[in-house]
């Protein structure tokens, strides 16, 4: 390797700068000197004070010509960018191969010669997976428009602001953890923050290596890599579950981006590498998993991940307080019972029947879109819901007040209610 060049201040167009492993390349940027120019996919205001932006969409920009004008007075390129799920216009053809093709297109054409592709160990000519193949045929386009440029490939990327990784800690916070095959797949997980010093020195040295494995220290197998991080959260021993991978394959779709058929064959097929190439570029050995949370990230975590568990436990028990509520206004509380106290309500007649029944319907409603909404509706049902018990708390003060000293507390567990209620709210996330 020759003398790096991290004093001349690159001007780097960071891609992804939302994701990851792009905030940390942006935060190592400019730590070393260099002014990153973050591209995202939705521009909101400025980014403050000296942080330049650029909107892109990978979606959208498969053509160069929807490159270059950003490639003005950029120095060097980093494409962090990648899905894991395939998702509307959100192709893995579009996403990995359609638009990093243009990208190195227009940086061929605009002379840069600095280029770092994010990648994927397993992107290689064994791949078989539409993500591994995808992301391989990408990495090709580098290699053909910018030879000069790298391809990084990491293995599992650790940060505690990751979904993959927030998923790991949460599995392995748990009580009991299912695995397949017990988690014997072998992996090799390397930190976030070592991930985007790597690019940095690729960025900066004029000996770039064509492709680089971006892997931990040492080879683990994922139960191990499980209960390495179950106990720097503080917890005892991991205890594993194993079930054949071939059960989790027949039912995938049924878990998510994370538990689908080729998910479960990427991980059988392991995912290691020779670390001693990225312990030379780095110039240290990459840090153990038993190092990557800090005593504060791990008390941090310690907490998100409780409310996180019972955060479920909760929505799914208000939930099914309004579909009890609702059956039981249905009639399996005797119906003449909620008659005569709507009739101490003043209601009588058909007007007690439609308010009786209206009611039920109306928390049958709540109740089903509490379990299965999410985001912006979620968060409007959780108002509404707020809305009726007040509605209900104000009509009995009013109406019925001697339930205020029922020894049962019906309308005083109204509190509690509210409080989980206004909980959930208020961390629903967008």
């Amino acid at each position: 390797m020759t003398e790096g060049s991290g004093g001349d201040g690159k001007r780097v167009l960071v891609l992804g700068a939302e994701g990851l492993i792009g905030r940390a390349v942006c935060d190592a940027l400019q730590a070393a000197g260099h002014r990153p120019v973050r591209g995202i996919r939705h521009r909101q205001g400025s980014g403050g004070a000296g942080v330049d932006l650029v909107e892109v969409d990978f979606a959208q920009d498969t053509h160069p010509a929807d490159w270059l004008p950003r490639l003005a007075g950029i120095d060097a390129v980093v494409n962090a960018v990648g899905i894991f799920a395939e998702h509307g216009a959100q192709t893995f053809r579009r996403i990995h191969t359609q638009a990093p093709r243009a990208l190195f297109a227009a940086c061929r054409e605009a002379g840069i010669t600095r280029v770092v592709q994010v990648s994927a160990l397993g992107a290689d000519e064994h791949a078989a997976s539409r993500f591994h193949r995808s992301k391989r045929a990408g990495d090709a386009s580098l290699h053909a428009m910018v030879p000069s440029g790298t391809v990084l490939q990491p293995s599992l990327v650790f940060g505690p602001g990751g979904a993959s990784s927030r998923m790991l800690l949460m599995l392995a916070w748990l009580p009991l953890v299912v695995l397949p095959g017990r988690g014997r797949q072998r992996i090799q997980p390397i930190h976030v923050s070592d991930v985007a010093e790597l690019v940095v020195r690729l960025l900066e040295d004029d000996a770039r290596p064509a492709r680089l494995a971006a892997v931990g220290p040492q080879a683990l197998s994922l139960a191990h890599y499980l209960a390495v991080l179950r106990h720097a959260l503080g917890g005892g021993r991991l205890r594993v579950l194993g079930i054949p991978t071939v059960w989790l394959q027949r039912f995938g779709r049924l878990g998510g981006p994370w538990v689908n058929g080729e998910a479960l064959a990427m991980l059988e097929r392991g995912n290691t590498a020779d670390a001693s190439p990225a312990t030379r570029w780095l110039g240290h050995p990459p840090r153990p998993p038993r190092q990557f949370l800090s005593r504060i990230d791990a008390a941090d975590l310690r907490v998100l991940l409780a409310w996180r568990a019972w955060s479920v436990a909760g929505r799914t028990a208000v939930g099914l307080v309004w579909l009890a509520t609702a059956a039981l206004s249905f009639g399996i509380y005797p119906v003449a019972g909620s008659l005569a106290l709507l009739a101490r309500v003043g209601l009588h007649g058909p007007v007690a029947y439609a308010a009786l029944y209206g009611g039920a319907l109306l928390d049958l409603a709540l109740g089903v879109a509490t379990l299965v909404f999410r985001g912006r509706a979620l968060r409007l049902t959780y108002l509404a819901q707020v809305a009726l018990i007040l509605s209900y708390t104000a009509i009995i003060t009013v109406a019925l007040p001697a339930f205020w000293l029922h020894p049962f507390g019906p309308i005083l567990k109204n509190l509690p209610m509210l409080a989980l209620i206004g909980a959930l709210y208020a961390t629903e996330r967008r």
